[in-house]
């Protein structure tokens, strides 16, 4: 659905907001506060409706959501003195009042993109083959796509970060989203002996067994979408669809077909070793430029916080180095479920020829570009609205 006023359109598919026709990046809260004030502009929402509705449970302050207002009237162009798009009424609530067009199916009465609260998100434990617990969650509603591990998520943090915020509430919206912590991250248990690509494989197996899934869609984005892969290979009975996005066959040493190469993936186990918990730009800078190419200056906050909150500086310099020995390529060749491969055509974090390679050695896998030069896609950008229209046409 997209909103249309003055100069400006809110896309709540593409999860984007566009001035004169140029994405405008605004914080996810900021988002979810404008879309409920469009859906609902017939009448003045009140602030606790509103509270309840972008934060659930969370304990907000007024002057927060006072704040996330004024954010919102200076993305769209109304300075609050004149009140052209939100109105505030004193001691209720706040109203849209600007003219609206809205492009949809005909209904009137939009259906709004879910937010973090609306989507209600179940956390559970289980415990790994050595006894390593391994966090779950569960958000949505419908039939399951299962999203193998990968690096720099916490279940928790990720609702709240402009990095994931987007890719949970788009993979969310039409089934049942399940997703963990890799072990040594996030929620999951952080002292762990073993980081290797096989217990990797097996940390998937037993999320998948302990909840029960029989048959589902996998979803495998980084160096997940190598475990995807090693798991559908393994468990033909059990994966029908296989989504591949930003993902290799071949680890960075694995790959490396000269001196300098290998010194490279060595040299950013290294960086990660001295810089992950320092307040140092110049490290900030070059993660992020890797990850979200085209990020705004805003972003690398958000993207230092959430690499601080994932891991320790030890379990990431181990975690990487684990990922540089893997090889898929034996059972690539063997993964029998229909396979959609994705992947951004500037990808400056994961070459592009490794997804080509991929999407030659699982047999009829469908190859998809997408223009971005982003690892992780923003949701300002087209390649993001593409993305989740590629998954939901083949998971139909």
């Amino acid at each position: 659905m997209r909103y249309r006023f003055h100069d400006v359109v809110v896309d709540t598919a593409r999860y984007e907001l566009l001035r004169d026709g140029e994405p405008c990046h605004v914080e996810p809260q900021v988002f979810d506060v404008m879309v409920h004030l469009l859906g609902h502009r017939d009448r003045v929402v009140t602030k606790e409706e509103l509270l309840d509705a972008v934060w659930g449970d969370q304990y907000v302050s007024e002057s927060a959501l006072t704040t996330r207002i004024k954010q919102v009237r200076r993305a769209v162009g109304d300075d609050g003195t004149e009140q052209r798009v939100v109105r505030t009424v004193h001691g209720r609530g706040y109203q849209f009042v600007a003219d609206v067009t809205v492009d949809d199916d005909g209904d009137a009465r939009p259906v709004l993109e879910p937010t973090a609260s609306q989507l209600h998100q179940e956390i559970r434990f289980v415990r790994a083959a050595d006894g390593t617990r391994l966090a779950c969650g569960l958000v949505g509603e419908g039939p399951p796509l299962v999203r193998a591990a990968h690096w720099i998520t916490h279940l928790d943090h990720d609702w709240r970060s402009p990095v994931w915020h987007h890719w949970l509430v788009g993979l969310a919206r039409h089934r049942t989203l399940v997703r963990y912590d890799e072990r040594g991250c996030g929620l999951s248990e952080h002292d762990v002996d073993e980081l290797s690509f096989e217990a990797y494989v097996r940390d998937l197996e037993t999320v998948v067994d302990e909840l029960g899934l029989e048959r589902f869609p996998l979803l495998g984005v980084s160096q997940g979408a190598s475990v995807a892969v090693a798991y559908a290979a393994r468990h033909p009975e059990r994966v029908s669809h296989l989504v591949i996005y930003g993902g290799y066959a071949q680890g960075r040493l694995v790959r490396a077909t000269t001196d300098e190469a290998a010194r490279e993936a060595a040299l950013q186990v290294e960086m990660i070793r001295l810089g992950w918990g320092r307040d140092d730009p110049s490290f900030r800078r070059f993660f992020t430029s890797s990850f979200i190419a085209d990020a705004p200056p805003e972003l690398w906050e958000a993207f230092a916080e959430l690499l601080r909150r994932t891991c320790s500086a030890d379990n990431a310099a181990r975690l990487v180095e684990s990922w540089s020995h893997i090889d898929v390529t034996d059972e690539a060749a063997r993964v029998q479920a229909p396979t959609l491969v994705m992947h951004a055509t500037g990808d400056l974090r994961i070459p592009a020829e490794q997804a080509h390679l991929l999407a030659s050695l699982i047999p009829d896998a469908r190859f998809v570009p997408l223009e971005s030069r982003n690892h992780l896609l923003r949701p300002e950008e087209p390649a993001w609205g593409r993305f989740l229209d590629e998954v939901d046409a083949f998971l139909a």
